[in-house]
C-alpha cells in the first residue's frame, strides 16, 4: 500500500499550506485532520468498530464506527465517504452526515507515535443491516451495535474491556448526547 500525504495544520487547526507523509506526521507530531463517523440505527443503537489487531495504536480497542486521516487536498466530507467505503464497504452521501464538531486529540504513545489530531466528527444513520457491511481487515477486526444505555455504561466505565480511549471521555459523551438529540 502506498503511504498517503496529509495536510499539516497549525495548533489551532488552520491549514499551513504544507503536506507530509503520514509516517512523518506521526513521527514529528505535526498537527493534522482526521474524520470520525459515528453510525446509529433507528433502533437507537450505535455502531462500534474494533480496531484491527494489526494497528500500531490501540489494537483491538472498540471505538468509533469509522475513522481515518484526510488525504492532502481532500475535503473532510469526501474523506468521510472514502473512509466509510474503505473500512466497512458502505457508500454514503455527504448530505446524510450531521456535524457534531471538531475535537482536539493530542496524544503520544509508547511506540514513539505522536498523534496531534483534530477529529472532524459526524453522525450518520445506518440504514443497512450490520451483516451486509464488508470489513477492511487492516483497519477493522469486528463490528457490533450497542444500545444508548450500553454506550453510556461504556463511558462510565471507560477503559474496561478495551472500550474507548480513557483520555477522550468528554468526546464520547458529546457524541452520545448528539445522537440522543437526533
Amino acid at each position: 500500500m502506498i503511504e498517503e500525504y496529509i495536510d499539516i495544520v497549525d495548533e489551532n487547526g488552520f491549514p499551513t499550506g504544507k503536506s507530509e507523509l503520514k509516517s512523518v506526521i506521526h513521527q514529528k507530531g505535526y498537527y493534522h485532520n482526521t474524520v470520525h463517523i459515528w453510525f446509529y440505527t433507528t433502533n437507537r443503537e450505535i455502531l462500534l468498530a474494533q480496531r484491527s489487531a494489526k494497528k500500531s495504536i490501540c489494537p483491538l480497542m472498540w471505538d468509533v464506527s469509522v475513522a481515518g486521516h484526510i488525504d492532502a487536498g481532500e475535503s473532510i466530507k469526501k474523506a468521510a465517504q472514502r473512509e466509510t467505503k474503505e473500512e466497512i464497504g458502505l457508500n454514503i452521501s455527504q448530505d446524510k452526515l450531521k456535524k457534531v464538531g471538531v475535537f482536539k486529540c493530542f496524544q503520544s504513545y509508547d511506540n514513539g507515535l505522536v498523534d496531534n489530531e483534530f477529529h472532524h466528527t459526524y453522525i450518520c444513520k445506518l440504514e443497512q443491516p450490520i451483516e451486509s457491511l464488508i470489513l477492511q481487515e487492516e483497519e477493522v477486526e469486528a463490528l457490533k451495535l450497542v444500545s444508548l444505555d450500553e454506550y453510556q455504561y461504556l463511558i462510565d466505565h471507560i477503559g474496561v474491556n478495551n472500550h474507548f480511549v480513557p483520555s477522550n471521555k468528554t468526546y464520547y459523551q458529546t457524541v452520545l448526547n448528539f445522537i440522543k438529540n437526533s
